[in-house]
């Protein structure tokens, strides 16, 4: 029993003597300095703002589409015939020569048939015109003279009288003239020849096939002269006119081409609020379906600066920086690209982010890069 006392006696004695030490070891630390942490500076990139007059360039993108183009389409029936070339896509032609040759041998031999029964007609009533018109008949022997049955023919003489006029029409001389140009309107019809020099970009028939009436037989373009359709907002279509000069540029940046809006819809995309603007451009390299950037100058913003669209906050603010420090002012953003931002109500001499950066905030103390180059 004595023992036991003993040994709860030293127990009790160690764990006073624990506590106090713990409690001693816990102010000392309480009491010592904590270690601060330096102070980080970042380097920053910035601009000296200098408000200029701004270009607005409003960007777009397109693919051109052949200026003059000629839906071939046959209004005849017949064998279609094989000429000096081949009717086959990508084959160039000069203006006025035949595209498509149809076969019209049956359809000819109809024509001059009716020019033959014109000048018979004519030949029987030149007795009766000397008779009863002597002052008539010298033109209209002229006339019958001149006609060749191998050429076009020739217009009627005009008739001066009212007499005149009665006895040709009676004898049926007007009607088959009409009859027979008629015909040879029609026989112009068997041979398309292009209206313009290009290149024929469809083909739909071979040498030798039948060609039926209506029927689609290629297309053929223009290769001097392009258009390029873009849509632009409707904010911008009072700035744009026609005749505006637009840079042109391929997607890999290594080719530019000049061109100029040449028509301006009148109407808004209900959808999309955009109209749509036509841009002619003329380059030999140029093909239809290329897709080209275009950048339309729509108007001049003085008292303007740009930067990247990336230095611009969602609460219309930039990052300036003053005593090495950042702070935030606001700006007035007037017109936004795809990188760039324009921004008005940014005071001359304001040094601003050049970069943006990661982290950023009001109060950040920060030191400008400065070039060993300008040391």
């Amino acid at each position: 029993m004595l023992l036991r006392k003993i040994i709860l006696s030293i127990l009790g004695i160690a764990l006073v003597v624990g506590a106090i030490l713990f409690s001693n070891y816990l102010i000392a630390n309480k009491n010592k300095p904590k270690p601060q942490r330096p102070k980080v500076v970042k380097t920053v990139f910035t601009d000296t703002v200098n408000n200029s007059t701004i270009p607005i360039v409003i960007s777009a993108s397109g693919n051109l589409v052949a200026k003059r183009r000629v839906e071939l389409f046959s209004e005849v029936q017949g064998i279609f015939k094989g000429g000096s070339k081949l009717f086959k896509p990508g084959q160039a032609y000069r203006r006025g020569e035949s595209l498509i040759r149809i076969d019209a041998s049956e359809y000819y031999a109809s024509v001059q048939s009716a020019k033959s029964n014109l000048y018979n007609a004519i030949a029987a009533i030149m007795p009766d015109l000397r008779l009863d018109f002597p002052e008539v008949y010298p033109k209209w022997q002229s006339y019958i003279a001149s006609f060749d049955l191998n050429k076009s023919t020739p217009a009627l003489p005009q008739m001066t009288t009212e007499k005149e006029n009665y006895f040709i029409t009676g004898r049926g001389i007007v009607s088959n003239y009409y009859n027979v140009k008629n015909l040879e309107q029609r026989l112009s019809k068997y041979t398309i020849n292009a209206p313009f020099s290009g290149v024929l970009t469809e083909a739909l028939v071979t040498e030798g096939s039948l060609v039926r009436n209506g029927q689609k037989l290629g297309e053929f373009i223009d290769t001097s002269v392009y258009e390029m359709q873009v849509s632009i907002s409707k904010s911008y279509s009072d700035f744009l006119k026609v005749g505006e000069p637009v840079v042109l540029n391929s997607l890999d940046g290594l080719k530019t081409y000049n061109g100029k809006v040449v028509r301006i819809n009148g109407s808004v995309d209900l959808a999309t609020q955009t109209i749509t603007v036509f841009i002619e451009v003329a380059n030999s390299d140029l093909q239809e379906g290329l897709y080209l950037e275009a950048q339309l100058e729509a108007r001049d913003e003085p008292d303007a600066i740009e930067i990247d669209r990336s230095l611009l906050l969602d609460s219309n603010e930039i990052f300036a920086v003053k005593d090495s420090m950042l702070m935030t002012i606001p700006a007035k953003p007037v017109y936004f690209s795809d990188t760039k931002v324009v921004l008005k109500n940014v005071a001359d001499g304001t040094v601003i982010l050049s970069k943006p950066v990661p982290g950023a905030y009001s109060g950040m103390l920060v030191k400008p890069y400065v070039s060993t180059e300008n040391q």
